[in-house]
């Protein structure tokens, strides 16, 4: 293989570091998930508890993950040999690495979902009015084509290694500045579309009245959950995203911008999904189901629907495109930094591998009867896969994390990379209490409540 001979690339500018790492927390996670976990969760009193968990917990973990990204200028597995090159540290570096390429692989399968539903939307296949059973019927009968599912995993992970291959600032901030924007755009045209819907007020209401008697431990771990997951944190990818970010820049200013978006995202897409539900009488409590077989027989129902149904099944593609950068990217730059590889071909081998991967998760919904019900296990391969690294992995990570930037590599060495360049530490005492205490102690009991309850988020 070729070895790498050019300098490590680099954001052209902050607003190139912010868009990205915004992109990649902002997926599905918050538009298809976050909705459906805060209609099951008392809907208002469940926005709040997300947003004090990403203040507490999701951002100290974030600009940890920024700060060793950007000190050694390095992957999760160099990041970590660099700053504790005896010892197993690295291995949470590997644990990032093999985390990414398998979410990677299955998140594309439901990512290719969101654009054949794109696809079909536009073309009219949800002009008429649905029953609830036909759109079940719809859907299941587009996720149990084999040749389908397969050539959606394809057509996205496609995209996602064009995009990787032109480098940070040639490939993925150009493509993020474009992105993001209309991401954004689309997001607002199709709110503001929402709230207007006859019978919208009562979403609202549920929405914006907080019910703290729905809060239970289930509820708290959920929101703690969402916000770990949302922020894509865990896996290595603000690691890597970090360690193109310059020497100059504010990391607590640049962390706090990408906890902002997204959050900003995910509360804006309760007030595109709830009064639409609403509106139509439908249960917003809907579950994952909720995006592909309850919105479609929405459409219909409202003025310009197949505009909005097209518009916003193209929003949930293009949010999760801009995660499947990021996790391809995390695996890329460990190929190129560690492995010596040039860009262009670690780019095609790893989307390669996660193309591979992807393929049982594709036949799992039907395609492959055993998949779709694995033996002696009793779940499907999808759901097999989000559980272990989506709950467990990622969980994990986080908490390993916390504990190397508080104890091992120490706040001496996090304070001296936050103030490189003259930069302030804002609420440095602070983050360092939430870092070395709350966070551990508060993600472990994430971690055990999944393991004895089997509750995922």
């Amino acid at each position: 293989m070729q070895h790498a001979s050019h300098e490590r690339d680099a954001w052209g500018s902050r607003i190139g570091f912010v868009l990205a790492a915004a992109g990649s927390a902002v997926g599905l996670g918050n538009i298809w998930r976050f909705p459906y976990v805060t209609g099951q969760n008392g809907g208002a009193a469940f926005v709040v508890l997300y947003i004090l968990f990403v203040l507490l917990i999701g951002m100290p973990v974030m600009v940890a993950e920024v700060v060793v990204g950007r000190h050694a200028r390095r992957n999760p597995v160099g990041a970590f040999r660099r700053i504790a090159p005896k010892g197993l540290w690295y291995l949470v570096g590997f644990l990032g690495v093999a985390t990414g390429i398998g979410i990677l692989s299955y998140y594309s399968v439901i990512a290719g979902w969101t654009f054949g539903y794109f696809i079909k939307t536009l073309f009219g296949a949800f002009s008429r009015t649905l029953t609830p059973e036909e759109s079940i019927e719809i859907f299941n009968r587009f996720v149990s084509h084999p040749a389908m599912s397969i050539g959606y995993l394809f057509v996205f992970l496609l995209l996602t290694t064009i995009v990787v291959m032109g480098g940070i600032s040639s490939g993925i901030e150009r493509w993020v500045k474009i992105l993001m924007p209309l991401l954004l755009a689309l997001l607002v045209i199709l709110t503001l579309r929402s709230v207007t819907l006859e019978g919208a007020r009562k979403g609202l209401e549920f929405y914006l009245k907080p019910d703290f008697s729905k809060i239970d431990g289930g509820a708290v771990a959920m929101a703690l959950g969402q916000a770990l997951f949302s922020l894509s944190l865990g896996m290595g990818a603000m690691i890597t995203y970090g360690s193109y970010l310059g020497k100059r820049e504010n990391i607590i200013v640049s962390a706090g911008w990408v906890c902002f978006f997204d959050t900003l995202v995910a509360v804006i897409a309760g007030f595109l999904i709830f009064p639409a539900l609403f509106s139509m009488g439908l249960d917003p409590a809907g579950g994952p189901g909720l995006v592909f077989i309850v919105l479609p027989t929405i459409f219909p129902e409202i003025p310009l629907g197949t505009f909005f149904g097209t518009g916003f099944f193209l929003l949930l593609a293009v949010a999760a495109l801009t995660s499947t950068i990021s996790l391809l990217e995390v695996t890329v730059a460990y190929m190129v930094d560690e492995k010596k590889w040039r860009r262009k071909p670690a780019a095609l081998f790893m989307s390669s591998l996660a193309f591979v991967l992807g393929i049982p998760a594709a036949l799992s919904f039907g395609g492959v009867a055993w998949l779709s019900r694995l033996p002696r296990i009793g779940l499907g391969f999808l759901d097999l896969m989000n559980i272990s690294l989506g709950n467990y992995s990622l969980t994990l990570g986080a908490l390993l994390i916390a504990i190397f930037v508080g104890y091992k590599w120490g706040i001496a060495g996090v304070r001296a990379e936050v103030e490189e360049g003259g930069n302030v530490f804002f609420f440095r005492k602070i983050w360092t209490f939430l870092i070395r205490f709350i966070c551990p102690v508060a993600i472990f009991a994430i971690f055990v409540y999944i393991v004895v309850t089997k509750n995922y988020f």
